[in-house]
């Protein structure tokens, strides 16, 4: 049969993407909503949208295109227009000499390529997207070309000058487009920060923090208690800090927003974290992990039994990575239980709990009655205290496999850290499936990437040879200038055998441990840094910031 008639199912199934058991619930899933097998799978998390693209674009011979890497071009949006680009499901993503990259959703479907020919009088070449990053896409694109949100806010900011007084309505318009603009720019957090005489607004995008805005201090009063109300808090607690939370609807989607105030000498102090709910991320694969680091976590995640402990600071993407793993277990044949704080992805066969302090329910009480649960895996958010600890080994002593996160430095630190919490020592060492640290660096941009020749100072700092060719970004409009989109992970591995579980047990020295586990194969996680930016994936300074 030629490759190119296979149905989807089958394919997929070939190339071990799926079970013919997920088939086949798909299919009857499909029967009941009418909706297309490929979405099925999707919403039903057996797959994710952009396996299915990627692997359309091997069956037909075409380069895949990854608009998260790739953002389009506004220069290229304005070749063809929006609902050219819907109807057809085409995007214009940059044009490369006198040659149009377009991104297409169905390479069997020649029409859109055609009207973007005749529409730019330019060569085109078609290359695949996946169709919910296409539709993510082209909604966002096309909706800030045609509202210059930054414009709108600048007027906003010229009329609260001239007056001494800030109208409510005015105000929350501004916070609209605020959150807007940040998630234009895929910040995760906003700064809104008082000083004695200005209000400055911040995005941390991609773990950095980026100046956006200076406010006027008139509106502060009105803007923090907008603020306040949004998230369900009292707006005349000036003295102590606060958390809420609020739901912002934006182009047809829900973004969960998270705040944080605190009392500062100008005022309070507001930092909102913009939850991402982008399931393409939850790979292993996708996360930036080598391929021989994928088989091994595979390897790690499929055990039947074990405490696995993804450790790092605030913002590492801990929890990422544990989603990722839940895609590597069965999740029809094994019975997974999660409480998070908060949930952050909903899963399809995931039994999924969220911690409410206010209610009493904890992580250590969450941890008490899944055992009734009858579980196979219990994902705990995060180990706090000396309840969760204990409850997270005895469950792994009692044939369970526990996946949890951890504060510490590296993979080794997990061990003190958990001893801390009066661990039984001997218990922990055959415990601890495995202990993996990782940090986020930022990628180097692909539009203003660029090569340059190791200095001298970083030569000696990390080991190069002198003459090594280097990548850079140089700034330009698609990465903000910054010379960076999207990040990547870098990390290490310690898996926990019979020699480091003994060593573990008989309380050796951390120095010791780290050593035999480097033997065994553990790579540090500067080191692994260091590779990724000999591979032009991420620059020497980047590793220099997350690994000191």
């Amino acid at each position: 049969m030629n490759e190119k008639k296979k149905r989807l199912g089958d394919l997929l199934i070939e190339k071990g993407y799926i079970t013919q058991r997920e088939l086949n619930i798909a299919l009857s899933v499909q029967k009941i909503t009418g909706t297309k097998l490929g979405e099925t799978l999707v919403e039903l998390g057996f797959i994710t949208s952009r396996v299915i693209g990627e692997v359309l674009a091997e069956q037909f011979g075409m380069e895949f295109l990854d608009l998260n890497l790739y953002p389009p071009q506004e220069e290229a949006l304005k070749l063809i227009p929006r609902r050219v680009a819907e109807e057809y499901k085409i995007i214009p993503v940059f044009v490369e000499d006198n040659t149009l990259v377009l991104g297409v959703t169905d390479p069997l479907d020649v029409r859109g390529m055609d009207v973007a020919r005749r529409l730019t009088g330019m060569m085109i070449k078609p290359k695949v997207v996946d169709l919910r990053s296409f539709e993510d896409t082209v909604e966002k694109t096309y909706y800030f070309i045609e509202n210059p949100i930054d414009k709108e806010i600048v007027g906003i900011l010229e009329d609260f000058r001239k007056t001494e007084s800030a109208d409510a309505s005015r105000v929350s318009r501004l916070f609209d487009l605020l959150l807007q603009e940040s998630i234009r720019r895929r910040a995760t957090d906003i700064h809104i920060t008082p000083f004695e005489k200005v209000i400055m607004v911040f995005f941390r995008i991609d773990g950095v923090l980026h100046y956006a805005y200076s406010l006027p201090k008139n509106i502060q009063n009105t803007l923090t208690s907008r603020v306040k109300i949004l998230g369900g808090m009292d707006i005349a607690e000036q003295r102590l800090p606060q958390d809420g939370a609020f739901s912002f609807e934006f182009l047809g989607k829900a973004h969960d927003m998270r705040v944080s105030t605190v009392p500062t000498l100008y005022g309070e102090n507001i930092v909102i974290r913009i939850l991402s709910k982008n399931p393409s991320l939850m790979e292993l694969d996708r996360l930036g992990y080598w391929p021989h680091q994928v088989q091994l976590l595979r390897r790690i995640f499929q055990k039947p039994h074990g405490i696995v402990v993804v450790t790092g600071p605030t913002g590492s993407g801990k929890t990422t990575t544990l989603y990722a793993a839940l895609r590597e277990i069965d999740l029809v044949q094994r019975n997974v239980l999660t409480v998070e704080d908060p949930v952050e992805y909903r899963f399809p066969f995931v039994k999924q709990t969220q911690v409410n302090e206010r209610a009493g329910y904890t992580f250590a009480l969450a941890g008490r009655h899944f055992m009734r649960q009858d579980p196979d895996v219990i994902l705990i958010g995060e180990i706090r205290d000396e309840e969760t600890a204990s409850i997270a080994l005895r469950a792994s002593i009692t044939g369970h496999l526990v996946l949890a996160t951890l504060h510490t430095n590296d993979a080794v630190s997990t061990i003190p850290r958990l001893v801390d919490f009066n661990v039984d020592r001997f218990l922990l060492g055959y415990a601890l499936a495995a202990a993996l640290s990782q940090r986020l660096v930022r990628r180097i941009c692909e539009y203003c990437k660029r090569e340059y020749e190791v200095t001298p100072e970083e030569v000696d700092e990390f080991g190069i040879e002198p003459g090594t060719v280097l990548w850079r970004g140089e700034g330009c409009p698609s990465c903000n200038y910054t010379g960076y989109i999207g990040r990547t992970v870098i990390s290490e591995i310690m898996v926990v055998d019979e020699d480091i579980a003994h060593m573990i047990s008989e309380g050796e020295s951390l120095l010791k441990i780290r050593k035999a586990a480097m033997e065994k194969g553990m790579v540090p996680m500067r080191e692994d840094g260091i590779k990724k930016a000999l591979e032009g994936i991420t620059t020497l300074e980047e590793v220099r910031r997350v690994t000191g």
